[in-house]
């Protein structure tokens, strides 16, 4: 079991191990904290009764590395190894979630102290690399080889075709289902953009009943003799059903294969390194779009002095 003191262990005394209890009262855990703005940066804080509170209180998600906290006297004198540690910063509210620095030092209970340890950074410095890295092989892509061009390609195809596959999928189930007065719906969260991705993926499925008025049931009624008639037509006219199967096949193999990109992206990195000099027939129009030009202004100046030449002769 954890161990249990009256007064403040030497644990704590020591500024090596109070990096584990910032961790622990940083995680979800540990004590409420509040969102404010301290120099016009955003921080979390808390406040310093709270902290003592939650140190004494035996709580039951409590490391068994970490020294137990039996007393407030013990919680206010290992909150103040912290602020002399510096992992948090003692500061006065000026306002609602505005904050500015204390100019005490000290642990009261009434201050609000600003978390400063911000735990081990190695998985943002990592997240941080590859997202670096990504951005520059993203932007090196036309110097990629065709093989892992085409990688991309098929994947990026592999993920429309699923995209769209699991829409249909869902929009059919959806309409199936409603028509007998229910709403039912694979990934209901699929496309909520306030969720996160994990999240979106939460429930695989939700059914709840639809509406039972008048209008409701007529409707569902018109529904479903339209898609008895899609039915219908799909049985009845087997060869234009199979020719929009054919099509859509023959859609997938264009696409997979490439057939639908223009080949100017290659030919212009094949070109990258020649030198772009023009023909002589690009040379030649050149110079008689150039004479034209002057032979069009000799005629405008013409007519202008003409005009000059018969406003004086009337004067």
């Amino acid at each position: 079991p954890p161990k249990k003191i009256k007064k403040m262990d030497p644990f704590y005394s020591s500024p090596s191990n109070l990096p584990l209890l910032c961790s622990h009262l940083r995680s979800p855990s540990g004590p409420p904290s509040r969102e404010g703005v301290l120099s016009g940066q955003r921080v979390l804080y808390v406040k310093g009764d709270k902290l003592l509170t939650y140190l004494h209180d035996k709580p039951k998600k409590w490391p068994r590395a970490l020294p137990r906290v039996q007393d407030r006297v013990t919680a206010a004198e290992v909150a103040a190894e912290l602020v002399k540690a510096q992992h948090v910063l003692r500061c006065v509210k000026q306002g609602k979630g505005t904050l500015a620095i204390s100019p005490e030092k000290d642990f009261a209970e009434d201050g609000y102290y600003v978390w400063i340890w911000e735990g081990d950074q190695s998985m943002n410095r990592g997240l941080l690399f590859l997202i670096i890295a990504a951005f520059l092989l993203v932007t090196c892509f036309p110097l990629w080889p065709n093989v892992m061009k085409a990688w991309v390609w098929y994947l990026s195809c592999t993920l429309l075709v699923a995209i769209v596959g699991l829409c249909i999928v869902r929009g059919v189930a959806f309409l199936v289902v409603w028509i007998g007065g229910y709403h039912f719906w694979i990934l209901p969260n699929l496309f909520d953009e306030q969720l996160g991705v994990a999240e979106s993926f939460v429930p695989l499925f939700s059914l709840t009943a639809g509406g039972s008025d008048t209008h409701a049931r007529l409707f569902r009624f018109f529904i479903l003799a339209f898609f008895a008639g899609f039915v219908h037509w799909a049985v009845s006219q087997p060869t234009e059903f199979d020719g929009m199967i054919s099509a859509q096949k023959s859609f997938l193999d264009d696409l997979y294969s490439g057939n639908l990109l223009s080949d100017m992206s290659q030919q212009a990195q094949d070109d990258i390194d020649k030198v772009k000099l023009k023909s002589l027939d690009d040379l030649l129009q050149e110079l008689d779009e150039v004479e034209d030009d002057e032979a069009a202004e000799m005629v405008i100046e013409q007519l202008m002095e003409e005009d000059e030449r018969g406003g004086e002769e009337k004067d």
